[in-house]
C-alpha cells in the first residue's frame, strides 16, 4: 500500500521526532525538507521574511522524482518540514497528484516550541521559533494533531487517519 503523509507545524512541534517514529512503524521512508533546502542552499532567498515560495517549490522539484520512485516500489513516503506556504503543499499534492496522501499539521504553542527548540543539540533560537510558528500556524491544513498529548497518543492518533495494511 503505497501513499504519502506531510507531517507540517512550527519549528520545533516534534515535526521529525514522530515522523522518524511513523516510519519505523510503516516501514517508511522519511524525506526532510529542512535537510533539502539547506543542502541546496535554498534557504537564503526570501519572501515577506520566510524562505521564498519559489525556493520551497525548488525543494519539490528536488524531492518528487525521489517519491515517486518510492512510492512506485510500494513504499509509504513521510515527508516533513514546516509547509507554511500553501502554495508549495498544493504544489507537492499537484505533481503527485496520482498518488493517496494525507495531510497532518502539528499543533503546539510557541512556548512549548521554543521550550523543545532549547532541549536540542542544533537550536534555532527563540527568534527564529516564534517567526516560524506564527507563519506556519496561519495555515491550518489537514488533520490537527495536538502534539502536547503524549507522543504515543499523538501517532496513534495519526495512524488512526491511514489505511490499515
Amino acid at each position: 500500500m503505497n501513499y504519502f503523509l506531510i507531517i507540517r507545524g512550527p519549528l520545533a512541534s516534534g515535526k521529525s521526532t514522530i515522523s522518524r517514529k511513523l516510519c519505523n512503524l510503516l516501514n517508511a521512508e522519511q524525506i526532510s525538507i529542512d535537510t533539502i533546502l539547506d543542502e541546496h542552499n535554498l534557504a537564503k532567498d526570501r519572501e515577506e521574511g520566510y524562505i521564498s515560495q519559489k525556493n520551497f517549490k525548488k525543494a519539490n522539484e528536488i524531492v518528487v522524482p525521489i517519491i515517486k520512485k518510492l512510492l512506485d516500489k510500494g513504499k509509504v513516503v513521510i515527508i516533513d518540514g514546516n509547509f507554511y506556504w500553501k502554495s508549495q503543499i498544493d504544489d507537492l499534492i499537484e505533481k503527485l497528484k496520482k498518488y493517496r496522501h494525507f495531510i497532518f499539521t502539528l499543533n503546539a504553542s510557541v512556548e512549548i516550541c521554543i521550550d523543545r527548540d532549547v532541549e536540542r543539540g542544533k537550536t534555532h533560537g527563540e527568534e527564529a521559533v516564534r517567526v516560524v510558528h506564527k507563519k506556519s500556524t496561519e495555515l491550518i491544513y489537514g488533520n490537527v494533531i495536538d502534539i502536547t498529548q503524549p507522543l504515543d497518543k499523538a501517532i496513534k492518533q495519526i495512524l488512526s487517519f491511514l489505511p490499515q495494511n
